[in-house]
């Protein structure tokens, strides 16, 4: 979410998946293994597997807490957890073969359907909109949300972040037209917001959080508001994180891709059931302070749950819209065409409230 994703994947739309081929390798001969909790052995297609990942809170922490607590391994997988620095870097690799399991957000996996890819998103992990936010300059003074007409946000070309803006501005009856937008990358914006050179920036974590430690005033991001006249909970944005297998994969390999969600599913409980345990994990994995980790996680919702927030906003008309008008994509897909949520339903039919059309 941190460049052009178009761009990301330009020259890649016809390359064939390869899907088997995982850097780190795999077994050719199918495998046994225990599969934790089920208490019988379950065959798996591959035991080495690469799970292609991002060093960011939002979109690896199950991945990471799944992979040092040994999950991975009690359900028979030797995974080799690579964690890469730019999430949209993972569409490219996806497109060309060196990921056919990742983690990324849902907006990639509408943009690489949109190219004629062949993924499949079969699980959420985390509604990862909060950590998407405006901040406002310690010097901004707010009577209310019209009072951002006229001022100055930075913000980085096509950031999805924008959608929060937009939604907030017609709940609000804020002409965003009027506000001026000045493309900035985020660690560039926390250093004009500082200055004084910019009334305030749009971006993500961890970069929000760090432009408030330095002085800047939270004002909303896609779940929570604290602008004057709309305080609290709010629905201007919906993205998630999700686990995404190319088609070839997910033929070849579905009691695999299941262990890695039982996997997952264990992490996911970890992080909500033993917060301060899992900060202490993560954080030196993912380069923050204990007590930054702490407030970019706050703003996390760890769940794989698949529901209506999920169904209607993550993948909702609004979300392809806003990606088609920024060029990321042509045409916009259904969301049937990247989603199987068939081994969700078998690890956990619970985690399945709604349905993909």
């Amino acid at each position: 979410m941190k460049k052009n994703w178009l761009q990301m994947i330009t020259g890649l739309a016809m390359i064939s998946v390869l899907a088997t081929a995982c850097s780190s390798g795999g077994t050719a001969d199918k495998e046994t293994a225990a599969a934790s909790g089920t208490g019988a052995a379950t065959s798996l297609e591959q035991t080495d597997i690469t799970l292609v990942g991002v060093r960011d809170a939002q979109i690896s922490s199950q991945q990471i807490i799944a992979d040092k607590l040994g999950y991975f391994k009690e359900e028979g997988l030797n995974v080799e957890s690579k964690l890469i620095e730019s999430g949209p870097d993972i569409g490219p690799m996806v497109s060309g073969g060196s990921a056919p399991i990742s983690i990324q957000t849902n907006f990639m996996d509408i943009i690489l359907k949109s190219n004629n890819i062949g993924v499949k998103i079969v699980a959420p992990l985390a509604q990862i909109a909060g950590t998407q936010a405006v901040v406002g300059s310690s010097k901004l003074q707010l009577g209310s949300a019209k009072d951002l007409e006229g001022k100055t946000i930075g913000i980085p070309n096509g950031a999805d972040v924008k959608i929060a803006i937009d939604n907030m501005g017609k709940e609000l009856g804020v002409d965003v037209s009027k506000i001026k937008f000045v493309n900035l990358a985020p660690s560039d914006a926390v250093v004009a917001l500082q200055n004084g050179d910019i009334d305030a920036m749009a971006a993500w974590e961890p970069f929000i959080t760090k432009a408030v430690q330095g002085g800047g005033k939270f004002l909303f991001s896609g779940t929570k508001s604290e602008l004057p006249d709309k305080k609290g909970d709010v629905n201007w944005m919906s993205v998630h994180t999700t686990v995404q297998v190319t088609d070839k994969y997910l033929e070849e390999n579905p009691n695999t891709v299941k262990a890695v969600l039982r996997a997952l599913d264990k992490a996911t409980d970890y992080i909500n059931d033993h917060r301060e345990e899992a900060i202490k994990i993560l954080a030196p994995e993912l380069h923050l302070s204990e007590a930054e980790l702490k407030e970019i996680m706050n703003r996390n919702v760890y769940s794989m749950k698949v529901d209506d927030t999920y169904v209607n906003g993550s993948n909702g008309p609004a979300v392809g819209n806003y990606l088609q008008s920024v060029g990321n994509i042509i045409s916009i897909p259904a969301p049937a065409s990247y989603h199987d949520l068939s081994l969700l339903k078998d690890v956990d039919s619970s985690l399945v409230e709604a349905d993909i059309k």
